[in-house]
């Protein structure tokens, strides 16, 4: 056996390639591993020294010792000899580590992922994804704070940190926001690098599951260092490599040309349930499964005849049997010598069991949606960019779902999952030919078809939209939900994946324009009309740098006696070119601006400045200001609130804030928490334009709301129209029962005027009052009327009849 063990040490052939090794010039220092030995010692080269020496001064100076700027693990020296056991340090790229980061760029959605190994004062990237440096000092090193505890060390915002915050990579390329580091840890226990994830921008969700999958990347790697450190068994002493193959956790065989076994571990015990004794001498069929014997004894023969086994079967999959007759897969690394005319061949086996399931779970995962089971973004990435290499026409058909924002806040997240796992079993059902249906992410799904034939394009978007159409939802609570389709082909109209899609996105939002359950083909027009809505989106930043937005003032009257109590601010826009501007023209686009919150604090500032000069000739004056959703995103908006009411000198009840239907219908406990923090501070709270959506009576319950704004498309018939009367009186009822005011929207004339008095309607707003007017026209009208202020009655309407 002695025998055997040393023709192994001898001749295990390596898989690495024994060529010059990698080495870098450092110019602060010379850092030199003593692999065989497993010490690592480092040199300075100072250039004071070589200095004073060639000055004729020959006593060396005393280096004064100085803490270092990283943490150390107390036992470094153990762990840096660690480390050189596995022979990583300044070694070329190797395919299984990076596909290993690849994979974890994938499953993370992460632009930055590092394999990284800790030496004495550096940091070395065996692997990377987006990050083009080998290496760099260990002082910079967020991995030298990982390795110094047993879990991942999550870093959410650098920024905030003060361990991070002025780190050179933090404040400079690649400018570090998040981080997520496991540690590398050896079968004893030293930490000798991490697998790590970088992000640019801050993340404040880091879940078991991704804890679950990190640990999994991490142990990976470190069952491929583990083998790495096996190989380099062949160049060093017998007592070292019985020692290795004594701790190793893989098992460890060695064979002669027969394949009888000469050397086996205990690994190889624990692995395939045969004791030494009684395995030395046998075949290693024993340990083949039936099936396989046959392919088992044509690469033997193929070895005994010199065939060798070629870089492809140095390390590969098996499937290896215990001594129960149990299978199992397993990771096996061959290698052949000969000690004179006899052959040998040792092996490392691995069950690589879990580490498979492990490999499936993550692989489905970087590549299937979580929630739909669908192909994931990635995936569809993939799939478009090998269709359009080797295809000479594809079809895709972008979809979005029509109604499910409202059907997710109406019926919560819970039930909008729900919502999306059924509509996509019904897309992949209703579209068999497609090379691929995926989701993309919220409720933007993708089909690509093969070929680019407009007719069977058309055809499949129908189904689309019929098998999407229908009504969901749990119990009694349901919503209607549709499909609008965006179609481009290849090469029509784009020659690259992103034209494609480009393309495909323009169709899709002329679609969702025409309305529900609507499909519409790519022309070049709507690429026209795209970059005509980016100009004016960028005229629309440019307006509010420019001062070119002003608020205009609608009065608010009391129905019984016409007297002013108070009016709203609404926005208008003076273009350099195409005039005065109302919302309708833009507020959609500045809604979703990142501007929309900064926008919104503009008006709430200048509308109370403006009420506090009023309020000192009408007392009791209210200002009705809108908000933006972005408001409620921002996170400052009770700050803000604040602010100007404190900067106009106004009591909060001097404020109201007029809000729509999509903010209500947000479930979320912040939302909620901030209204009613709002209405606790004293400021109104307008439900605006009731009736007209989705809200249900629920929501008066829920939300501190403290007046309704009946819509003026109710108003505009409420004389003629029975039952848009029966709304109005609806509305007006709630209203009461829910201890809240009523306003109307709207009115335009006495009869409208009339029916609101006679049904009990607090306060009318509309053109028999006054347009929409600027502030100084607005003042003059009816702040300095004749009579007492405020209190101008009949004459209010007349004037603002003659002035409108």
């Amino acid at each position: 056996m002695t025998g055997v063990r040393a023709s192994f040490r001898q001749g295990m052939t390596g898989r690495l390639a024994e060529s010059a090794r990698w080495r870098r010039l450092r110019f602060h220092a010379a850092t030199v591993a003593d692999e065989v030995d497993g010490r690592m010692a480092s040199e300075k080269i100072e250039a004071s020294g070589e200095a004073a020496r060639a000055s004729g001064q020959d006593q060396p100076q005393p280096m004064v010792q100085q803490a270092l700027p990283y943490p150390v693990p107390d036992n470094e020296e153990a762990r840096l000899a660690v480390l050189a056991s596995y022979h990583l340090m300044d070694t070329p790229p190797e395919a299984d580590f990076d596909r290993l980061a690849a994979l974890a760029a994938r499953v993370f959605d992460v632009p930055i992922v590092l394999v990284s190994l800790l030496g004495r004062d550096r940091q070395f990237f065996k692997a990377s994804v987006g990050f083009p440096v080998c290496e760099t000092s260990r002082e910079v090193s967020f991995c030298a704070h990982a390795i110094m505890q047993d879990e991942i060390l999550v870093i959410p915002d650098a920024t905030r940190d003060p361990r991070f915050r002025a780190n050179p990579l933090v404040l400079g390329p690649p400018f570090i926001r998040f981080y997520a580091g496991r540690p590398l840890i050896a079968p004893t226990g030293e930490k000798v690098g991490t697998v790590c994830l970088i992000d640019h921008e801050p993340r404040f969700r880091f879940t078991e599951t991704d804890r679950h999958n990190l640990n999994d990347l991490a142990a990976m790697a470190v069952d491929r260092m583990e083998l790495r450190r096996l190989d380099h068994a062949r160049n060093i002493s017998q007592a070292r490599f019985e020692n290795i193959a004594a701790t190793s956790p893989d098992a460890i065989i060695c064979m002669n040309a027969q394949g009888e076994i000469g050397f086996w571990n205990s690994s190889a015990e624990r692995l395939f349930g045969h004791g030494a004794q009684d395995i030395h001498g046998r075949s290693c069929r024993i340990l083949v499964p039936g099936h396989l014997r046959r392919a088992y004894d044509v690469l033997m023969e193929r070895m005994r005849r010199g065939g060798g086994l070629g870089s492809a079967l140095r390390t590969f999959e098996v499937t290896g049997r215990r001594r129960d007759g149990v299978e199992f897969p397993a990771e096996c690394s061959l290698s052949i010598w000969r000690d004179g005319p006899n052959l040998s061949v040792g092996a490392i086996v691995r069950d690589v069991s879990d580490r498979r399931q492990n490999e499936e779970r993550l692989f489905r995962l970087a590549s299937r949606d979580t929630l739909t089971d669908l192909p994931n973004r990635s995936a569809w990435r993939q799939c478009l960019s090998q269709t359009l290499a080797s295809e000479p026409g594809a079809t895709v058909l972008m979809i979005d779902l029509d109604g499910f924002k409202e059907a997710n806040d109406t019926l919560g997240h819970s039930a909008g999952d729900a919502v999306l796992k059924e509509v996509a079993g019904r897309l992949a059902s209703s579209c068999h030919e497609a090379l691929i249906v995926a989701r993309l992410g919220g409720d933007e799904f993708v089909v690509l078809l093969a070929g680019n034939d407009e007719h069977r394009a058309r055809v499949v978007a129908e189904r689309v939209v019929a098998a999407v159409t229908d009504r969901y939802g749990v119990g009694e609570r349901k919503v209607s939900i549709g499909a609008s389709i965006g179609i481009a082909f290849y090469p029509a109209h784009g020659a690259r994946g992103e034209d494609l899609i480009s393309a495909a996105d323009l169709a899709l939002y002329r679609a969702k324009a025409g309305g529900k359950g609507c499909y519409e083909v790519f022309t070049p027009m709507l690429r026209e009309v795209a970059i005509a809505r980016r100009a004016f989106e960028e005229e629309l930043r440019r307006a509010f740098e420019n001062g070119e937005f002003e608020l205009y003032y609608q009065p608010q009257v009391l129905t019984s006696r016409g007297q002013l109590m108070g009016a709203e601010a609404l926005l208008r826009w003076n273009h350099p070119q195409r005039g005065l501007l109302t919302p309708v023209s833009f507020l959609d686009v500045l809604s979703h601006k990142p501007s929309a919150a900064e926008v919104g604090e503009w008006i709430l500032n200048t509308a109370l400045r403006q009420a506090a000069e009023w309020r000192v000739a009408v007392p009791g004056f209210r200002m009705g200001v809108n908000l933006f959703e972005a408001q409620f995103r921002s996170g400052r908006l009770m700050s803000t609130v604040r602010r100007a009411l404190a900067e106009s000198g106004l009591p909060p009840d001097a404020l109201e804030l007029e809000i729509v239907e999509t903010i209500l219908l947000q479930t979320d406990p912040a939302t909620i928490r901030l209204l009613h923090d709002l209405r606790a501070l004293g400021v109104g709270l307008a439900f605006d334009d009731y009736g007209t959506g989705f809200a249900s009576l629920s929501l008066l319950k829920r939300y501190p709301v403290s007046r309704l704004k009946i819509d003026r498309s109710f108003l505009r018939n409420v004389n003629d129209a029975p039952r848009d009367a029966a709304i109005v009186k609806a509305v007006l009822f709630l209203g009461r029962a829910f201890g809240m005011s009523v306003i109307a929207e709207g009115v335009e004339d006495e009869r409208q005027m009339a029916f609101l008095r006679e049904n009990g309607c607090d306060e009318a707003q509309g053109y028999l009052f006054g347009r929409p007017m600027p502030a100084r026209e607005f003042a003059a009208r009816f702040i300095l009327c004749d009579t007492p202020p405020g209190d101008c009655g009949p004459e209010l309407r007349e004037r603002a009849r003659i002035g409108a």
